[in-house]
């Protein structure tokens, strides 16, 4: 247990770090490949959906079958899987759309933010600055209250079972590429400052390990078998609502149907093809 707590805290702060990776892709291009997106936005929908119903609800319910009855088992794991989508769906509505990373943005599609002399951040005006930069606070604070049940999720899902935690670490990493390209954006168009753009993707990507410490300190040592798997069914609920509100819309904005769709099928082979190599 001790081994697997050390890896979930490493798999958890890798997940959350990778919001740093879209802020750095702004930083070398103002350009967003859309079609690499829709296909990775895809894949990452697909994998969280295939394990989601292949591994982890299957693993939610055989953790509560250890104190109830298989129906009760089976009742609680399906109360606790739509409980997992309605708190995202609860956090989705307190957040203004124009904030939520469930509303993703290109660096193309943020308003005034073209690669012309005139929108370059220092030929800006103070109002259009001081509006991309309340735009930005306002993303950072949404992605930072996302990320932080995504992290209670990857963490106690890894020290459970790594190879379980570790698909889905990767699959919240891909999907957190896009969101620090809608933090850094505004951020950086507002302010001309790499480093503050970077800044607020840090403190929105280590909600996810924050995320992490609150379970290993608050949960994890107080928690029962079938609390695990209550958890774990919220955790499958959590993710196929992410990946049928944030990443299937984004992934078919930003390209066309056929690849998002591809996407999707390989993230699901990729999902199987783990599964059966780490049984």
């Amino acid at each position: 247990m001790e081994h697997n707590v050390l890896i979930a805290f490493l798999i958890t702060g890798i997940a959350g770090l990778t919001t740093l990776v879209g802020t750095v892709l702004l930083f070398f291009t103002k350009k967003t490949n859309t079609k690499f997106l829709s296909a990775s936005l895809g894949f990452s929908a697909g994998a969280m959906i295939f394990i989601s119903f292949v591994d982890i609800m299957p693993k939610a319910q055989e953790q509560l079958l250890t104190t109830y009855s298989e129906k009760t088992a089976l009742l609680y794991t399906v109360l606790a899987f739509f409980a997992g989508m309605l708190i995202l769906a609860l956090i989705d509505k307190l957040i203004p759309e124009a904030h939520n990373p469930h509303e993703m943005q290109s660096t193309e599609d943020i308003e005034h933010v073209k690669e012309t002399p005139e929108t370059e951040p220092e030929n800006m005006s103070k109002v259009e600055k001081n509006k991309l930069m309340k735009m930005g606070f306002f993303t950072a604070l949404a992605i930072t209250i996302h990320n932080f049940p995504e992290g209670i999720a990857t963490f106690i899902s890894t020290v459970k079972d790594p190879s379980l935690g570790i698909p889905i670490a990767v699959a919240i990493a891909i999907h957190n590429i896009p969101e620090g390209i809608s933090v850094a954006v505004p951020v950086y168009y507002g302010s001309g400052s790499k480093r503050k753009a970077f800044l607020y993707s840090f403190i929105s990507a280590i909600a996810e390990p924050i995320g992490g410490l609150f379970a290993y300190f608050i949960f994890l040592n107080n928690a029962s078998d079938a609390m695990i798997g209550i958890v774990f069914a919220a955790v499958a609920g959590i993710m196929t609502f992410i990946s049928l509100d944030e990443l299937l819309p984004a992934a078919e904005e930003y390209g066309n149907h056929h690849t998002t769709i591809y996407g999707c099928i390989a993230g699901m082979a990729f999902m199987a093809l783990s599964l059966i190599l780490l049984a």
